[in-house]
C-alpha cells in the first residue's frame, strides 16, 4: 500500500486526517480508492494538482504506476512570474 500524505489545503476535504495508507497501482486508482474512502476528494486531486511520488513530481500522472510502499503527495500549483 502507498502512503498518501496530505497537505493542509487538502485536510478540510479528509476531516482533518493527514496521511493513510491505501492501495491503488496506478494515480488514477489510487485517487478512484481515495474518493471511496473520502467522498468527494477525487474531484479536487484529478483538478490540476501535481503528483509526486517517492519525490518524483509528475504533472500529468493519471496512468502512472505507484509501487508498493511509495509516498504519495498531491501539490497545488505555485504561482510564479
Amino acid at each position: 500500500m502507498a502512503r498518501v500524505v496530505f497537505g493542509s489545503a487538502l485536510r478540510r476535504f479528509t476531516g482533518g486526517v493527514e496521511e493513510v495508507e491505501i492501495a491503488g497501482p496506478t494515480v488514477g486508482a489510487l485517487v478512484n480508492n481515495l474518493d471511496e474512502r473520502f467522498p468527494g476528494l477525487g474531484k479536487h486531486l484529478s483538478s490540476g494538482l501535481a503528483v509526486a511520488v517517492d519525490g518524483e513530481i509528475m504533472a500529468d500522472a493519471w496512468y502512472e504506476s505507484v509501487p508498493e510502499n511509495a509516498e504519495v503527495h498531491f501539490l497545488p500549483p505555485i504561482g510564479g512570474g
